[in-house]
Order: C-alpha cells, then sequence, then structure tokens
C-alpha cells in the first residue's frame, strides 16, 4: 500500500489553518513532530496541507498536541463528503 495517497476530503487546509494560529512554520511542527518521534519532513508537511498525501492518525494525535488545540473536531470543521451530482 502506498503511503502516497490522496485524501479523500482533503482537510490540509484546515491543518495549515492550525498550524498557523498556533504560531508554528512548517518547519516548526517538523521539528516538534520529531520530538514527539514522529519523522515528518517539512515537504511531507507541506503535501499533506495541500491535499497530496495522506495525514496518519499518530500525526493527527500529536498536531493536536503541538497545536494545542482540545478536539478533533478542529481537523474537520466545514468538511462534508461529497455528494453525487450524477
Amino acid at each position: 500500500m502506498s503511503n502516497n495517497l490522496k485524501q479523500d476530503i482533503p482537510i490540509g487546509q484546515n491543518l495549515k489553518n492550525l498550524r498557523r494560529k498556533a504560531n508554528l512554520t512548517q518547519r516548526d511542527a517538523s521539528a516538534q513532530l520529531e520530538i514527539l518521534g514522529i519523522s515528518i519532513t517539512e515537504d511531507i508537511l507541506a503535501k499533506i496541507e495541500q491535499g497530496k498525501y495522506s495525514v496518519r492518525i499518530s500525526v493527527l494525535i500529536a498536531l493536536k498536541q503541538i497545536y494545542g488545540i482540545s478536539s478533533f473536531d478542529a481537523f474537520f470543521e466545514g468538511l462534508h463528503l461529497p455528494t453525487d451530482q450524477s
């Protein structure tokens, strides 16, 4: 299974907004992930935020801590299932 799968409902913009709200650069967030034992480069974090790389659950758990958010709901705010337009 490839780790380079696209997100079916992209949460990248929400992740980017939360990172910025926490006043962190991608480099800062990547470094803090490394401290927590999760190896994510700035490049991979950028791809996650662009919706070009799927985010692992372990990364979401760590980002919740790093970004200082109280609920996982912040990751999914404003997202909906795609509707069938056929």
